[in-house]
């Protein structure tokens, strides 16, 4: 490709909305235009990229005997409905009428669809297993898009999706999609680092994030120091520490409390410690339903835990009317003691205590009245839970519940995942069974795996860069070879570039040829840093009978003979 026709140049601005480093180099190198708010063009250099990276997904997933495929970008908005999405996943769906009024939505996921087409076949356990994938564009309706293509309304992904018999035939392909999602960011050189996670609107028991360790990531996790365990901040386990539990129960007391409504403000007029307190934090599901979460002082609640053990997928925070009104408590003084008592009649209100509330006697906390506390509370003897669990969000410090020491926390950029979904969408949508050896019909045990492709391709951006710009892996760079032509206006030099171009090209190397006569030897290095290719190679007046090299990753420039270059690029 010839620089003088390349569709567009590199530019100094950068928007004025960019904070990450992919962003700006990806702007301001040519790669990436915005057209919308989280939608974006890839430029002729970007679409080089994005398709390297999808040739090296496609070659891993191929050799695991997966099969691709593609699905329609829109879904009948009746197959998410048998699967209740439309209920659970909120603002991030899209919904649109065709002229008939038929409803679809804009897939985010293809779980439906997938399950929907294979049910149209009377598949036999001798058919199985099998995993199908694509790629095709993804609609989120984000509320916030943010950071270039890091979090983006509009995307490809690679979506896969496996079909077996059985747990046990699932567990070897889920660890055999584990093995080859490392092995395909390992290819583009991303280290990742696997992560447990929740499903979110997904479904299914369990899953596992793949995390590029960054400072710009949004995926917040923690993990031993040795790597034993590491799991996403919303479902990280821990080991609680066991505090005043040997102490004799003391008979509950009401006081008066005249005082702010904050924890600190409870630990300095008691002048008790914050994990004798207990923290009432009062919710309200899309059920209706009040949930009451109580936990030590010292921790904070985990929604995504509390939804998890209370079979909802939503949750808000209980206004302060409601809590006056509807509860008959006051903000700042919730108390799980006797509050059943005193709520309105068609109130339901559902008390959930986390286990650290086992490690401690003798908590203080509000009395259900302002300026009224409770001292001596005591789980079982003055409040029953309705259920008990893990609510806490765990915090760095905290010990690993495998004993792997103490927890470490790290952010990350969530470059893939793969998800356990087992029955969750085989057993909700009709006929989506296989006929088993006895001749019985049986339920799909699934799983889907999915990469963001912009975002991984924006990643290795954040890993791969220097100063002066973008430090592309050769396996993922969109030439192998800048070719900068200096002294162009000497018809020699000039035959001799274009000679080496010729014979580059020939040899099967991609060469992105900076023709241009005008610009200076300052300017052709700066765009070449700037964009990343792996290998700069010079002609000019002094570079002779030979050429002149320097790879985007080092410092030194050596001299070479052209055929030297050539075995050393294919090799």
């Amino acid at each position: 490709m010839l620089y003088s026709k390349l569709f567009p140049k590199t530019i100094k601005e950068t928007p004025k909305d960019a904070s990450l480093t992919s962003h700006k180099l990806l702007y301001r190198g040519g790669f990436i235009r915005e057209s919308a708010a989280g939608r974006y063009y890839l430029l002729p250099l970007g679409i080089r990229v994005h398709q390297k990276i999808q040739k090296i997904i496609k070659e891993e997933m191929d050799k695991t005997g997966a099969q691709e495929m593609v699905t329609p970008v829109l879904h009948p908005k009746e197959l998410w409905k048998e699967t209740n999405r439309t209920s659970s996943v909120g603002f991030e769906l899209m919904s649109i009428k065709d002229r008939n009024e038929m409803e679809f939505v804009l897939g985010g996921t293809a779980e439906e669809m997938l399950v929907d087409l294979v049910r149209k076949f009377k598949l036999s356990y001798r058919d199985l297993p099998f995993n199908l994938y694509q790629f095709s564009t993804k609609f989120r309706d984000e509320l916030r898009a943010r950071g270039g293509l890091l979090r983006l309304r509009e995307f490809m992904m690679k979506d896969a999706y496996s079909f077996d018999a059985t747990e046990g035939d699932f567990k070897t392909e889920y660890e055999k999609m584990s093995k080859t999602y490392t092995e395909i960011f390992n290819r583009m050189g991303l280290k990742t680092i696997i992560v447990e996670s929740d499903n979110g609107y997904i479904g299914g028991e369990y899953c596992h994030e793949f995390v590029v360790e960054s400072e710009v990531g949004e995926s917040r996790f923690l993990m031993t120091e040795d790597g034993s365990y590491a799991a996403h901040e919303d479902v990280a386990k821990f080991s609680l520490e066991r505090k005043n539990v040997s102490e004799k129960e003391k008979p509950l007391e009401e006081v008066e409390a005249v005082r702010g409504t904050t924890m600190e403000d409870g630990v300095k007029l008691h002048n008790l410690p914050l994990w004798q307190q207990i923290k009432d934090v009062l919710f309200v599901d899309e059920k209706g339903r009040f949930i009451l979460s109580i936990i030590r002082g010292d921790y904070d609640v985990n929604e995504t835990k509390l939804l998890h053990l209370i079979k909802s997928y939503q949750l808000r925070h209980a206004t302060e009317e409601e809590i006056r009104e509807k509860i008959h408590s006051e903000p700042g003084f919730i108390s799980p003691v006797g509050i059943k008592d005193i709520i309105e009649k068609d109130v339901e209100l559902i008390i959930v205590a986390d286990d650290s509330l086992r490690t401690v006697k003798n908590a203080y906390g509000g009395a259900n009245k302002k300026h009224r506390d409770l001292l001596n509370m005591n789980i079982d003897r003055d409040y029953k839970a309705d259920i008990e669990g893990d609510i806490a969000l765990a915090r760095e410090g905290d010990l690993a519940a495998d004993g792997g020491g103490k927890l470490i926390a790290k952010k990350g950029i969530e470059v893939g995942n793969i998800f356990q979904l087992g029955f969750h969408y085989s057993s909700k949508m009709k006929g989506a069974n296989y006929i088993d050896k006895d001749g019985k019909e049986k339920p799909y045990y699934m799983g889907c795996y999915g990469i963001g492709l912009a975002r991984t391709l924006a990643t290795v951006v954040e890993v791969y860069n220097d100063e002066k710009g973008i430090v592309w892996p050769e396996s993922v760079a969109p030439y192998q070879v800048h070719l900068v032509g200096l002294d162009l206006s000497d018809k020699a030099v000039l035959e001799k570039a274009e000679q080496v171009y010729k014979i580059l090209t020939s040899h099967g190397i991609e060469v992105l040829f900076d023709d241009r006569i005008e610009p200076s030897a300052g300017e052709k290095f700066a765009d070449a840093d700037l964009i990343g290719i792996p290998y700069r190679v010079v002609i000019s007046k002094k570079t002779g009978a030979e050429i002149e090299v320097k790879k985007r990753s080092q410092k030194e420039t050596e001299f070479k003979k052209l055929e030297d270059l050539v075995k050393s690029i294919k090799e």
